[in-house]
């Protein structure tokens, strides 16, 4: 068996016992401890010229340009710049113009609510510019009111849109303004048929325009409980200087398919069978006898008398009277309305009730054309002069032009 060697870890010339620290070598090689060092030492030459070279920080400039636009607006030429505060100056002007004139437009519409009366105030619109000016000078070029909804007896004129011209006023400034004298003006007033429907509604009637000067009025109106359809016709028309009447026409209520009545005096006119209810006769006996059996209804339809004896004898000889176009006719011409009072049975069997037929014939001509009635006159004026000039159907409504002069408002 081989006898294991064994490493000697002793250098040959140690002669110590202790064993060998590799570290005390390493501390051999130091040459003691730095001393200190200036830093030009250390950095040399090429540091302190660096230093005189470099320029002193400054904190950077962030306006981009702004030294240029500057310098641009300086090099501007003197007449460019004097133009440029012009335009500024008169932009001012302008806006301070037109904050004048909003005031003046506000207390004028105020002023104009209290001395006539209104329930709102008007529009004021101020014509012209520069306002200033004309302030100064005591005269206004133009001056436009707009007053909507003016009392006009039974109804409300929709708009009275007015502008006056050359107007002096009465002021020691913008705000001590006491009045207006107003040379001259012109406008118009607008009737409407909405207004008129809603007004005049009670009839449930409502008004359309049909041509230049004609109104038509469609609709039904109660009658002792019945709803009688009704149509009429109303032709506009000036009367005076101020006024506007309107001329009824036309008239006709509808008893249903029955009869028809239209107020007047006329052979046209009263309660008449519809040619419907004329042609059902042939139909319906027992409305034909009810006729028939009333001596001063066959007197006025001119039928002879035999042959009156004859039909209410014989159904046949009935149906070839009744049948016969000449007797459709006479029904037809044949005025119920004063046979209403002394024939009510006769009259029920025909369909129609005695008390409607009382009550239409109190609805006379006047009557009726009073409750389609679309006139009305503008109010005199305390000073000066109001006039229309012309009068116009149109789609929404009766639209009327005025002019006037020498008006005054305030003191």
């Amino acid at each position: 068996m081989r006898t294991p060697h064994r490493i000697d870890t002793h250098h040959p010339d140690d002669r110590s016992e202790q064993p060998h620290n590799p570290y005390d070598e390493l501390g051999a090689l130091d040459d003691g401890p730095l001393e200190a060092t200036p830093l030009q030492d250390f950095l040399g030459e090429d540091a302190e010229q660096r230093d005189e070279q470099e320029p002193e920080w400054s904190p950077p400039d962030h306006r981009r340009g702004g030294r240029r636009r500057k310098n641009r607006f300086a090099g501007l030429p003197l007449a460019v710049k004097a133009v440029v505060g012009l335009v500024v100056l008169a932009s001012f002007a302008a806006l301070g113009d037109r904050w004048a004139v909003l005031y003046a437009e506000h207390k004028a519409a105020d002023t104009l609510k209290d001395r006539l009366d209104l329930a709102a105030a008007p529009e004021v619109e101020i014509g012209g510019f520069p306002f200033l000016t004309q302030l100064a000078d005591k005269r206004l070029e133009s001056v436009k009111v707009t007053v909507p909804d003016v009392a006009a007896d039974r109804v409300s004129l929709a708009k009275v849109s007015a502008t006056a011209h050359d107007v002096r006023l009465n002021a020691d400034g913008l705000t001590s303004v006491r009045g207006a004298d107003v040379p001259r003006f012109d406008g118009d007033v607008m009737l409407s048929f909405e207004d008129l429907n809603r007004e005049l509604g009670a009839s449930q009637v409502t008004f359309t325009g049909e041509g230049r000067d004609r109104v038509r009025a469609r609709g039904t109106l109660p009658v002792a409980g019945h709803n009688l359809k009704l149509r009429a016709e109303a032709r506009i028309q000036r009367q005076g200087e101020r006024g506007i009447a309107t001329e009824i026409g036309g008239m006709r209520l509808d008893i249903g398919d029955l009869a028809t009545y239209r107020p007047g005096k006329r052979a046209s006119e009263g309660l008449h069978l519809t040619p419907k209810a004329s042609a059902d006769l042939a139909r319906e006996t027992q409305k034909a006898k009810a006729l028939l059996s009333v001596p001063a209804i066959v007197q006025r339809m001119g039928v002879p008398e035999a042959t009156v004896n004859e039909a209410l004898a014989d159904d046949g000889k009935l149906a070839e009277l009744t049948g016969s176009p000449r007797f459709a006719r006479q029904a037809e011409r044949l005025n119920l309305i004063d046979l209403a009072l002394n024939n009510p049975e006769v009259l029920k069997r025909l369909g129609l009730d005695p008390d409607l037929l009382g009550e239409l014939s109190g609805l006379t001509r006047p009557v009726l054309a009073d409750r389609l009635a679309l006139a009305f006159e503008l109010p005199k004026p305390e000073q000066g002069d109001v006039q229309l000039e012309d009068v116009r159907v149109e789609e929404d409504g009766i639209r009327v032009r005025l002019s006037g002069s020498g008006l005054s408002v305030g003191g």
